[in-house]
């Protein structure tokens, strides 16, 4: 047993019950017995000294090399216990200092040049396809989604989130749209088959966009819904309407100005744009040491302060914002229950190291939105105070007659099925 890990745990997890069974075979009890209940096992002394000098970066490497394991299927409520023991920890002295020294330093690790961006996405969206089709909904949307019935199942709530998307965006006949961070095309495509707008979509992954491209031409969409392999910042063309989900995480804090004066620059005087993103509830932070080195290279979730305060610089402004509390909750729930059925097929596509590497992320991240600090925004922006109708109710009426229109989610078909 490290009797100093042994102190730190004792001091930190007040609440709950963690049992650990340490690598000479002790185990030992923590916390009052109510709340979450997880079991973790060291294999070996040394993970135990490095969970010690950095429990965020170590406990999740030694879990991907099978040197800490969380019997009964624990990880999750761990991960949840120890979202709980959060407080505490930050209390420490030590901590404090660490976490200054990391968010002093995060602006070089959250660096997005235009070469810099692309590399940090081809990390993780350029991953064998395969893959994500094995725990992503048949639109292959990676974001989240939402639950607008309480027995929807993730392939209607991602439906339901482009419909509650679109009903946002006041779209009208022949305009212009812009999906900056297009994905597999998803969105853009449900926007060019229902509504009568020319779309692009841009996106910095080689894997996304050429399925993208080939969904446009197998559903004969090529002519109005088109995806182009760029930076959005090197476009020089303006829109009615920009829509980005799930790729302001990737911007990093320090380019925020950049990111919202490009949208001004796109959006023409009357446009009207919709940002999806994950937030954080609490004051700004800095990205979790294991997350940036294995999951999202220079990502960065932000504070609503963070945003709000970059739009006023850019001169656009906020006219609705709306908080999805525990959607991605749900969405990250159905993703690792697939993903976990189809353990074997990842294993063979990558290893089982990725494969308890992904399950980390998907546990970690659930828990994040479960009683973490994480958060998804749905932000409208407008240049003019004039562009959109006075209330919100075309909103909602958009929103009636699309669900009308849009019963059931449509059989989609992805580009080589």
């Amino acid at each position: 047993m490290n009797r100093w890990l042994d102190r730190l745990i004792r001091r930190t997890v007040r609440r709950g019950r963690l049992k650990v069974t340490w690598a000479d075979g002790a185990v030992s009890e923590y916390g009052d017995g109510q709340g979450h209940s997880a079991s973790m096992t060291f294999r070996d002394a040394a993970t135990e000294g490095k969970v010690l000098r950095n429990p965020e970066l170590a406990v999740g490497e030694a879990y991907m090399d099978g040197r800490i394991d969380f019997p009964d299927d624990t990880l999750l409520p761990f991960l949840l216990l120890t979202n709980d023991a959060s407080r505490e920890v930050q209390s420490l002295p030590l901590y404090k200092v660490v976490d200054r020294a990391r968010f002093l330093t995060r602006r070089i690790a959250q660096y997005n040049s235009l070469a810099r961006a692309r590399g940090n996405v081809r990390r993780h969206y350029d991953l064998d396809g395969r893959m994500y089709r094995l725990f992503l909904d048949a639109d292959m949307q990676y974001s989240c989604a939402y639950f607008d019935a309480p027995d929807a199942d993730i392939e209607e709530a991602q439906w339901a989130k482009k419909r509650h998307l679109a009903s946002k965006m006041a779209l009208e006949t022949g305009q212009r749209v812009l999906d900056i961070g297009s994905g597999w095309g998803g969105l853009g495509l449900f926007l060019g088959e229902h509504f009568d707008v020319d779309v692009t979509g841009v996106t910095l992954s080689t894997e996304q966009h050429g399925v993208s491209q080939q969904r446009a031409h197998e559903l004969g969409l090529a002519k109005r819904v088109r995806f182009e392999l760029q930076d959005y910042r090197t476009l020089d063309a303006q829109f009615d309407r920009i829509v980005s989900v799930g790729m302001f995480e990737h911007v990093g804090a320090y380019h925020y100005d950049e990111f919202f004066s490009s949208v001004k620059r796109l959006l023409k005087p009357d446009g009207v744009m919709m940002l999806h993103s994950i937030g954080r509830i609490s004051p700004p932070g800095y990205t979790s040491p294991w997350i940036a080195k294995y999951i999202f290279p220079g990502g960065y979730i932000p504070s609503l302060s963070e945003v709000t305060t970059a739009v006023e610089r850019a001169g656009l402004l906020v006219t609705d914002v709306e908080i999805l509390r525990l959607h991605y909750a749900e969405t990250l729930k159905a993703w690792r229950e697939r993903f976990r059925a189809h353990w074997d097929e990842a294993a063979e596509i990558y290893d089982e190291r990725f494969c308890r590497m992904w399950n980390f992320y998907l546990a970690g991240s659930e828990a994040a939105f479960r009683n973490g600090n994480m958060m998804v925004f749905q932000m409208q922006l407008a240049r003019d105070r004039t562009a959109l109708p006075q209330t919100r109710d075309y909103m909602f009426e958009a929103e009636q007659t699309l669900r009308r229109k849009l019963e059931r989610p449509e059989s989609v078909r992805l580009a080589g099925e």
